[in-house]
């Protein structure tokens, strides 16, 4: 089981000796409860900085995907009706995608399970060959789902897909956000 990020205080305490001794103690009690319940007393752990994503770059990217939008053209709006589904469709392009492959017995059946799926999430991009049905989903960007350096790589890949899709290039895009 995986640790859940515990955000930990470097400070200064004084033992009983009078000694200055410096230690790591959770921020709050709630990562307190968290790290008794992950943490063994005595045991070693490697500690890694963990950078947050930076929030100004994050808005700057959705204002980008919706300047993007805001310049499709009327068949391009028809298949993106939102940003939103514009952004998903572009990570799933971009290879940000979650896939997964069922086998059916024949090909009609393969038909009818894409039929199904199709509808229950409007996002994914579902597709089928012979006896086989493909589901691509679009990775989540949220904050829990990719640190800062994904973030960033699957920015630029979807703003390379958005600024192809629209003849755009890409810095002429960021700079339009800016």
């Amino acid at each position: 089981m995986s640790i859940p990020p515990i955000v930990f205080r470097w400070t200064e305490i004084v033992d009983e000796n009078g000694e200055c001794i410096q230690v790591m103690r959770p921020h709050t009690e709630a990562f307190r409860r968290m790290a008794v319940e992950h943490y063994v007393a005595d045991e070693r752990y490697m500690l890694v900085e963990h950078e947050d994503r930076s929030m100004k770059s994050h808005r700057h990217y959705f204002k980008c995907v919706s300047l993007a939008w805001e310049n499709l053209n009327e068949a391009q709006l028809a298949q993106f009706p939102t940003p939103e589904r514009l952004r998903k469709w572009a990570l799933i392009k971009a290879g940000y995608r979650d896939q997964r492959t069922f086998t059916c017995a024949s090909k009609a059946e393969a038909q009818r399970l894409a039929a199904f799926l199709a509808p229950i999430d409007p996002d994914a991009i579902i597709s089928f060959h012979e006896a086989s049905v493909i589901e691509l989903k679009a990775k989540s960007q949220n904050l829990r789902a990719m640190d800062r350096a994904e973030f960033q790589q699957s920015k630029d890949a979807v703003l390379g897909v958005l600024g192809e899709l629209i003849g755009v290039d890409v810095t002429k895009l960021l700079k339009e956000a800016a």
